[in-house]
């Protein structure tokens, strides 16, 4: 099952390659307009930066465009130069929130924060991530997580191997050699891919989950875009990325107990409603625990939720109500529309938002 407006998250991926940023051009009467990330009027102003997940990066396009028309003195910028790089950002100092596909530990801080302020994960981003492959006349194969380790691990080498074909029954498969594409720069993708092959194969998989792809070998390529153009551009690959990029690449099917789970958003959703949150985690603090290895039907469990992090209280506190208005808009129910609409994420439930709603109060308490 691919997504749709394939095409139109392609572009809109192309055009934060390298920065995502609107700019306010006109100036609006502070009280005259409405205000439709949560306030009565549109008086906020001001500059935001983020850094983070590029899996992300169509979604905030789209919640940026949203929120600065709302509000037009106000400019949002963000960099989707990889989670390692938002956590590296929003740690020193150099953000003001951040994007993760992985949760930020539990003990960090940010200079950015009030003195009785931490960094908090905020889950505003739920999202299968696809495993893609490029073969000639073949659009999907069933692959159970053992499979996709050992492929990972050099273990598997060549498309016809029995381990695929017994699974695949009526696929011709070719006699050619695969390469395996990972992400080469820390990525929370990675984490979240290593997590579930770590979980459900843990015999074969045993590196310990990170951000860091952990065995040698293959063909490493940077960020959720080098992947995908990896994978593209030659016959015979495969590698791991945020499903709403997957285009017109071929995509695995997951076994699942005695199925094969194709992704969707809504089995992505589905694993999510179940998760529990992170023990020893702060208030507001929502890492959420995902149970990789379910076998509940129609569950797709290799799923990301992708992170904002940002501060429980900010030291700058107009810099807070501007972060508290924009994380208003993300995780309101026109913003998780309109990212599910152009980048193919599961909408949040109304409960995540409520326990993402009382997280943040405190940025403009």
């Amino acid at each position: 099952m691919k997504f749709t407006k394939l095409g139109r998250v392609a572009a809109l991926a192309a055009a934060g390659a390298l920065l995502l940023s609107s700019c306010a051009s006109n100036e609006a009467p502070a009280d005259e307009s409405e205000d439709t990330t949560g306030g009565e009027t549109s008086s906020i102003s001001g500059t935001l930066n983020g850094v983070g997940a590029s899996s992300m990066g169509g979604a905030q396009t789209v919640w940026i465009a949203g929120f600065q028309t709302a509000n037009p003195d106000v400019t949002v910028n963000y960099d989707p130069a990889g989670s390692g790089a938002g956590v590296e950002a929003i740690t020193g100092g150099g953000a003001d929130y951040a994007g993760s596909d992985a949760v930020l530990e539990a003990d960090a801080t940010s200079p950015v924060c009030a003195a009785d302020g931490y960094p908090v994960n905020l889950p505003v981003y739920i999202s299968p991530v696809a495993v893609v492959f490029n073969l000639e006349g073949i659009d999907s194969l069933n692959m159970d997580a053992e499979t996709i380790a050992n492929i990972f691990k050099g273990e598997i080498t060549n498309w016809n191997d029995e381990a695929i074909a017994s699974q695949n029954e009526g696929v011709e498969l070719p006699d050619q050699a695969i390469t395996a594409v990972h992400r080469s720069d820390e990525s929370g993708t990675t984490e979240n891919f290593a997590e579930y092959l770590s979980a459900v194969a843990p015999d074969t998989w045993d590196a310990e989950p990170d951000k860091v792809f952990p065995y040698e070998g293959g063909e490493g390529a940077q960020q959720t875009s080098g992947v995908i153009d990896a994978v593209t551009n030659n016959q015979g690959t495969i590698g791991y990325a945020d499903a709403s990029r997957a285009g017109e690449l071929g995509t695995v099917a997951l076994k699942v107990g005695e199925e094969y789970v194709e992704f969707s958003a809504d089995a992505a959703a589905a694993v999510v409603e179940t998760a529990t949150i992170e023990e020893g985690r702060q208030d507001g603090d929502l890492a959420f625990e995902i149970d990789r290895t379910t076998t509940e039907s129609g569950v797709y469990p290799l799923v990301l939720v992708s992170y904002t992090v940002a501060c429980s209280s900010y030291e700058d506190a107009e810099k807070g109500a501007l972060v508290h208005a924009y994380l208003t808009h993300v995780i309101s129910e026109e913003g998780q529309q309109a990212a599910a609409d152009e980048a193919g994420s599961a909408p949040i439930s109304a409960s995540i938002r409520d326990q993402i709603t009382e997280s943040i109060a405190g940025m403009v308490e």
